[in-house]
């Protein structure tokens, strides 16, 4: 046989090969997802790239069998070519043998696996209409070879097959793939998703407005007392209670109210026709579960009890909606919560401030796992109301008492060393 048709041989060997190089890396480094999305449009090489990667096995059977049968046909061929035109020759041989060996490592191994990494989904798809048919044609070895592999893997223990099935990807992996999609996704939609899907690890507790600074009627007070507060509110809906702020009536729709000014002057006895029961919600809520139950209940506020029915605090909607979206309303003067920037770069706090607020407008690492605000914190670490002027150092971040009142840390100092300290509002703002 005439030598440029031997070579020729060698030639057809390697690139089929390579296209069995090219058509295994494609196959297992094909994004799952985005084949879904493309199989679901429509696109028959999808389609028939998943029906192949649903028996992973005698996919790879049909692929190794190709690639080593054509590699091991090459090597057989450069022996013939060495046979015929050098005879016996040891050293003719050891050349032939390292020459096929590199013409296979970079024309059929290595260069396809780089390409097919770089552009899986185009060769997959591609190659589909090929590796179909002949995963159908050469079923029967496939099957005969598994046989063996199958028989293997009992032989290990191992199960590929229903770990496959099962895997799932998890909630990690997915706010990675948010992370790293900046491209197609706008910055401010990344941080409404992550957002989204702290809503099951963060409870009621952690956005809540204590009891303290919430705006509430007094049933018992005079009606000029309840007019004036009506008129002064900074929220449209309000709780009611009467003496105590234990024994809560119900809550008020400010628009409701303005109705019956109309008439005339507003009582203890008209609000108590107009209000609501109170809604209330149990401590330790996940804020997700929350949300579907404002739905379901057509509710907007609720308040939060814990396990001995002590009212802790009030979460509205709009403070769930804040969670995930970021704050968008004015909050009332008497909210506490803001902060003035001091020209050592210290920052003054309102003992009040959520350390949820703190660690996202700060950009500090304050525990969340304890107390809600700093003033608890700061309880919790002396186990005692420390007096003003003392000094102390949490999670890393100095801090100074600049007031105490009434058995409450009311105004504190942090050296954020580690913050952003952009856009900061002033006590008051």
């Amino acid at each position: 046989m005439p030598l440029y048709m031997l070579l020729t041989g060698l030639v057809v060997l390697l690139i089929l090969s390579a296209f069995f190089s090219l058509s295994e890396t494609s196959m297992m480094a094909i994004n799952r997802y985005r084949l879904k999305y493309f199989a679901k449009e429509g696109h028959r090489g999808a389609r028939l790239t998943t029906q192949l990667l649903l028996n992973t096995d005698r996919l790879l059977g049909v692929i190794l069998l190709g690639n080593n049968l054509l590699n091991a046909a090459a090597a057989t061929l450069v022996a013939v070519i060495i046979s015929n035109f050098f005879g016996h020759n040891d050293l003719a041989l050891l050349i032939g043998t390292v020459c096929v060996t590199f013409a296979i490592l970079v024309f059929s191994e290595i260069t396809p696996k780089v390409i097919a990494a770089a552009y899986p989904e185009r060769i997959a798809f591609a190659s589909s209409y090929v590796l179909t048919p002949l995963l159908k044609l050469f079923y029967p070895v496939v099957w005969f070879v598994n046989l063996f592999v199958q028989a293997l893997l009992i032989v290990l223990r191992l199960k590929p097959r229903e770990e496959n099935a099962t895997q799932q990807i998890s909630l990690e992996e997915l706010k990675t793939l948010v992370l790293e999609a900046g491209h197609f996704i706008r910055k401010k939609h990344q941080s409404m998703l992550l957002n989204l899907f702290d809503l099951e690890t963060v409870t009621v507790d952690d956005v809540m407005v204590p009891r303290g600074q919430i705006e509430a009627i007094d049933l018992s007070a005079d009606d000029e007392t309840i007019h004036n507060q009506l008129l002064t509110c900074h929220h449209t809906r309000l709780p009611v209670y009467r003496g105590t702020l234990d024994n809560v009536m119900g809550i008020i729709h400010v628009r409701k109210v303005l109705n019956q000014m109309r008439n005339g002057e507003v009582t203890a006895a008209i609000l108590e026709k107009i209000m609501r029961e109170p809604y209330f919600i149990p401590a330790g809520t996940p804020l997700f579960s929350q949300l579907q139950l404002f739905q379901e209940n057509r509710e907007r506020v609720g308040l939060i009890v814990d396990e001995y029915g002590e009212w802790m605090g009030l979460v509205a909607l709009e403070d769930i909606v804040e969670e995930i979206i970021g704050e968008f309303t004015t909050h009332a003067p008497t909210q506490a919560g803001t902060f003035v920037k001091q020209e050592d770069d210290s920052i003054i706090v309102e003992g009040s401030s959520l350390l949820r607020d703190l660690n996202r407008k700060l950009g500090l690492r304050l525990p969340l796992g304890g107390p809600k605000t700093l003033n608890g914190l700061i309880l919790e670490y002396f186990q005692d109301i420390p007096e003003a002027g003392t000094s102390l150092k949490i999670a890393g971040y100095p801090m100074e008492i600049v007031q105490t009142q009434d058995r409450v840390v009311k105004v504190v100092r942090i050296f954020p060393t580690l913050a952003s300290t952009v856009g900061l509002q002033s006590v008051g703002d």
